[in-house]
């Protein structure tokens, strides 16, 4: 009996083993790099110089953000206590001013970098002081995905004004404070709504775990980013099925198919949300973008693995019909709401130029759209700071 029971616990443990994915979730640097969030220093110095020497794409790029609201010096912060934000953002307390104020920190934060008018650093710090000497909280149904989006940008912002602002910054610590007890709470453990919502969420996780240095927290976004990514997007390896995510119990097909938006033909690159439509699969194909940039800056490039696979085949299957491809019955019974939105740049970079995949339709859904602006929740300037850039 004894030799029976250590033959079946050994027989458990290599099943176990065996089962562990061979790219499981990285874990956190020995030491974070910084600026580290979606944009190194490295991309930053490459940016610069060739914004400077008057190269394109560069220019237009830096010329359309310093045109647009958020480069503005004048702009005035409008912060709240609490933020709430109901469905669609109905009701809207606070909701569309602190994202803008947030892209608008970020926005500033590449300007002061790419000029070094002070000016811009400090409107970046104004903006940051505003929000973190007010916000409390953040409230209703859209609590999680504001929380996120918003998220995703301030520490993009400060990441850039911390590490490479000469002058000062005394309010730096409230501001960590803001994300550790206000943002990090209330995004940490994710979501069991469409995809994308736990995606943009764990970006804004993984972001802010850089900026406070913060392992643990790091980690844990890190693993549920990895598990939602191969639920959001279909690869044929898996099998007949798409994956899902434990906690969300979908155990028949009948219940993946009513979450997949109905679609019950699967093929490469489909996501969860293609059939809900093109904007919202566009949110999470850019967090997804987003997070695999800042762990390679962080020293583990998820490029190479599954995530950059189901990256590449997203922006691909997508980028194919926003470029105009019909589609047939078996996709959406044949009806797609398009507007994907500007999120191809930094994946095409990553998986185009670094790694060499040809990404036809990408690429010519990416200079269709240069010089990619904002989507005014979270994706912004990303010809500027990613279009072909080798850094």
């Amino acid at each position: 009996m004894r030799r029976t029971a250590l033959f079946a616990a050994s027989a458990a443990l290599v099943a176990g083993v065996l089962a562990r994915p061979a790219d499981a979730a990285p874990s956190a640097p020995a030491a974070f790099a910084h600026p580290g969030v979606t944009v190194s220093k490295g991309q930053l110095d490459f940016t610069r110089s060739k914004a400077n020497a008057g190269a394109q794409p560069w220019t237009g790029a830096f010329d359309r953000m310093m045109a647009s609201k958020y480069a503005d010096l004048e702009r005035t912060p409008r912060p709240r206590a609490v933020v709430e934000c109901g469905s669609y953002s109905n009701p809207d307390l606070g909701c569309t001013d602190e994202r803008q104020d947030a892209i608008a920190a970020y926005t500033h934060a590449l300007a002061w970098y790419l000029t070094r008018d002070e000016r811009h650093a400090r409107k970046a710090i104004e903006l940051m002081d505003a929000w973190s000497a007010v916000i409390r909280d953040h409230t209703n149904s859209n609590a999680p995905l504001q929380t996120g989006w918003a998220g995703s940008s301030w520490p993009r912002a400060a990441e850039i004004i911390k590490h490479t602002y000469t002058g000062t910054w005394a309010n730096s610590g409230r501001f960590a404070t803001m994300l550790r007890t206000v943002y990090l709470p209330e995004i940490i453990s994710g979501s069991n709504s469409n995809g994308n919502w736990e995606l943009s969420m764990m970006e804004a996780a993984v972001g802010i775990s850089v900026f406070l240095e913060d392992k643990a927290s790091y980690d844990k976004a890190m693993a549920k980013f990895r598990t939602r990514t191969a639920a959001y997007v279909y690869l044929e390896s898996d099998g007949a099925l798409p994956k899902t995510v434990p906690s969300q119990n979908l155990d028949t097909r009948e219940k993946i198919v009513k979450y997949w938006q109905g679609q019950s033909t699967f093929v490469n690159g489909l996501s969860q949300e293609t059939c809900r439509d093109f904007t919202h699969t566009g949110y999470g194909l850019s967090a997804i973008s987003h997070v695999a940039e800042t762990s390679r800056i962080q020293g583990q490039d998820l490029y190479g693995t599954d995530v950059g696979e189901r990256l590449r085949h997203g922006l691909g299957f997508h980028a194919r019909y926003q470029l105009g491809a019909g589609a047939d019955g078996r996709l959406c019974g044949g009806s797609l709401k398009l507007g994907l939105g500007p999120v191809t740049e930094v994946g095409h970079n990553a998986l185009a130029n670094r790694l060499g995949h040809a990404m036809t339709n990408t690429a010519t859904l990416t200079q269709r759209g240069r010089p990619a602006g904002s989507n005014n929740l979270f994706v912004a300037w990303e010809t500027l700071t990613h279009g072909d850039n080798p850094a």
